[in-house]
C-alpha cells in the first residue's frame, strides 16, 4: 500500500513537471488555481452589438457573440465559472482600474500603447484592420486622404477616432456605438464610416447602399484586459488564451460567426518581445512619454483649447434650444390658459407626455424614428435642438402658466373696462408681469439644460461633457480635466444668471 502511495505521488509530480513543459494536451485545463477566482467576472457593453456581444431576437434573454463564447469557453479552460457584468463601453478602463466591479474586460479592447499605459492586456485574442465604409454611389472615396471636408463616423476612445482625427479637414462625428452611424451614413447624414473590420463584416452583409472603400489597413489586435496588479491573473489568461488558439477552439468559434481568416493564423505565433512595441506600431514621443505624462498636474491645460471647442457646441445647443422652449412653452401656456375649450386638453396632454418620458428616448425617436418611418432626414443638430426644445417647452409652459395665473384678476377687468381688446390687454398687463414672474424659473431651466445637452453625444455631437470623456479617457486625467470642464460649465452659467438678473432689474423698472 505505501508502494503504491508512492507510485501516485510520482506520477502527479510528473505530470504536472509535463504540463509546465508543455508536454500537456492544449485543450488542458490552467495546470495552477492560485490568483484565481471561483466565479471570474468579465465586463463588457451589451450594446455592442453583433459579432461581438448582443441578444439574439429569437432570444432576447440570452447573449450572443464571439466574445460572448470566448469568455466562457477561457473560464473553462481556467477551470472558474463566467459571469457577464454589464458596463458602459466607454468607462470600461476605468471602471477596471478603480476596481471591484469586475475582474477582467473582454471587450475588443485595443492592444494599444494608450490602453497599455492604464492596464495590463493579455496576449491578442484577435486579429482585425480599419475598414473605411461608404455609399456605394461614392466611386471616388477609397481612402482618408479622400475625405477632406467630409464628415466621418467612429466610434469614441477608438483607434478609428485617432485616425481620423489625424487627419486634417476630416469633420469627426464621433458615436457610442457601432450601428447608429450606418443608418446616418445610409441617410446622408455623414459621408463615411471608419470602424473596425468585423463591425464592417457584419454590418455589410445586410445593406447592399454601402461598400467597403479600398482594403483594410492599421492592423492591431483585441486583448483581454486586467489590472496592473493582478500578474498572476494575466499568466493564467495567456497560458489558458494559448490553449486555446492551438487546439483550434478559437478558430471554431470564429469561423461559427464568419469571422476566421488568414490573419487570424497569425495568433499563434504572435510574440510581445518579437514586436517591439504593442501590435508592431512605431513607439511614438507620444506614446513612449505617455506614462510619464499622465495625470501630471498641468496637462489638463494642454486640452483648454479642445474643451473650450467642445463647449461652442454646447453653447449654441443650448441657447437655440431655449429658444425655441420659451416660444413653443408660451404658445401652450396661452393655449392652456386663454384658448379655445378644444385647445385646452391638448396643451396638457401635450406638457404630461413630454415631462413624462425620458429625454433619450424622444432624442432617438425623432432622430432616427422620423427618419425610418416619414424620411425626415435630420441633421444631428437640427435634431438634438428640437428634442431639447421641444422637451424643455413643457416646463416653460407651466412655469408661464404660473405667472399668468399669478397676476391679479383685477387688473384684467381693469384693463377691458377701459376699452382695452382682450388680445392688448394680454399683450401690454398680463404677459410682462407673468414674464417677470416666471423668469426665476426659466432660468433655472436655462442652467440646467447647459447640463442636459450632453445628452446629445449619444447622436454624434461633440459636446463639452463627450470631449471631457474621450480626453480623459486619452489623458488618464479625472481630476484635472474634471475641474477644468466642470469650471467652463460653471462659467457658462454663471454668465446665463448674470443675464438674467439684468433682465429681472429690466422688467421691475
Amino acid at each position: 500500500m505505501h508502494g503504491v502511495r508512492i507510485l501516485i505521488l510520482i506520477l502527479l509530480a510528473w505530470s504536472a513537471e509535463g504540463l509546465r513543459a508543455g508536454d500537456a494536451g492544449p485543450s488542458a485545463a490552467v495546470t495552477d488555481r492560485a490568483n484565481l477566482p471561483e466565479v471570474l467576472r468579465w465586463a463588457n457593453d451589451a450594446e455592442g452589438g453583433a459579432p461581438y456581444i448582443f441578444h439574439p431576437p429569437d432570444h432576447p434573454d440570452q447573449l450572443a457573440g464571439f466574445e460572448v463564447e470566448l469568455a466562457e469557453a477561457l473560464c473553462a479552460r481556467l477551470g472558474c465559472r463566467s459571469r457577464f457584468v454589464q458596463y458602459n463601453w466607454a468607462n470600461l478602463i476605468p471602471g477596471l482600474r478603480q476596481g471591484g466591479n469586475f475582474d477582467i474586460v473582454i471587450a475588443a479592447l485595443e492592444r494599444t500603447p494608450e490602453n497599455l499605459a492604464q492596464v495590463a492586456m493579455s496576449r491578442p485574442y484577435f486579429t482585425f484592420g480599419q475598414q473605411l465604409v461608404t455609399r456605394a454611389s461614392d466611386t471616388g472615396l477609397r481612402s482618408l486622404g479622400d475625405l477632406a471636408g467630409r464628415r466621418v463616423g467612429v466610434l469614441a476612445s477608438t483607434l478609428s477616432h485617432r485616425l481620423v482625427t489625424r487627419h486634417a479637414g476630416i469633420e469627426a462625428r464621433v458615436y457610442d456605438e457601432n450601428v447608429n452611424y450606418f443608418r446616418d451614413l445610409e441617410l446622408g447624414r455623414i459621408d463615411a464610416v471608419l470602424t473596425d473590420s468585423p463591425i464592417a463584416e457584419v454590418h455589410l452583409r445586410d445593406r447592399p447602399a454601402l461598400r467597403r472603400a479600398g482594403p483594410t489597413f492599421a492592423p492591431s489586435h483585441y486583448a483581454i484586459a486586467v489590472p496592473t496588479t493582478a500578474t498572476a491573473l494575466l499568466a493564467r489568461i495567456d497560458e489558458a488564451l494559448g490553449s486555446l488558439i492551438t487546439d483550434g477552439t478559437l478558430e471554431r468559434i470564429y469561423r461559427r460567426h464568419g469571422l476566421w481568416d488568414a490573419t487570424q493564423a497569425g495568433l499563434v505565433t504572435w510574440n510581445a518581445e518579437a514586436t517591439g512595441t504593442p501590435d508592431g506600431q512605431p513607439a511614438t514621443t507620444e506614446t513612449r512619454t505617455a506614462g510619464a505624462t499622465r495625470g501630471g498636474a498641468g496637462s489638463a491645460w494642454r486640452y483648454l483649447p479642445i474643451l473650450l471647442e467642445a463647449a461652442v457646441t454646447t453653447l449654441w445647443v443650448t441657447l437655440a434650444s431655449m429658444t425655441l422652449a420659451v416660444a413653443w412653452g408660451l404658445a401652450l401656456a396661452l393655449a392652456r390658459c386663454h384658448g379655445p375649450r378644444l385647445l385646452r386638453p391638448l396643451a396638457v396632454a401635450y406638457i404630461e407626455v413630454f415631462r413624462g418620458t425620458p429625454l433619450l428616448l424622444q432624442l432617438y425617436f425623432i432622430y432616427f424614428g422620423l427618419a425610418q418611418a416619414l424620411g425626415w432626414r435630420l441633421s444631428a443638430g437640427v435634431a438634438a435642438v428640437l428634442t431639447l426644445g421641444l422637451n424643455y417647452a413643457a416646463n416653460e409652459a407651466e412655469n408661464l402658466r404660473a405667472g399668468l395665473e399669478a397676476v391679479p384678476r383685477g387688473q384684467t377687468e381693469a384693463a377691458l373696462a377701459l376699452g382695452m381688446s382682450p388680445a392688448l390687454t394680454l399683450r401690454r398687463v398680463l404677459l410682462p408681469q407673468a414674464l417677470r414672474i416666471s423668469l426665476p424659473g426659466m432660468t433655472n431651466d436655462l442652467i440646467a439644460l447647459f447640463k442636459d445637452s450632453s445628452i446629445v453625444s449619444v447622436i454624434g455631437l461633440v459636446e463639452l461633457t463627450k470631449e471631457f470623456l474621450i480626453r480623459s479617457l486619452d489623458a488618464g486625467d479625472y481630476v484635472g480635466l474634471g475641474l477644468l470642464t466642470a469650471a467652463i460649465y460653471l462659467a457658462m452659467g454663471h454668465a446665463a444668471s448674470r443675464a438674467a438678473r439684468a433682465l429681472e432689474r429690466r422688467l421691475r423698472a
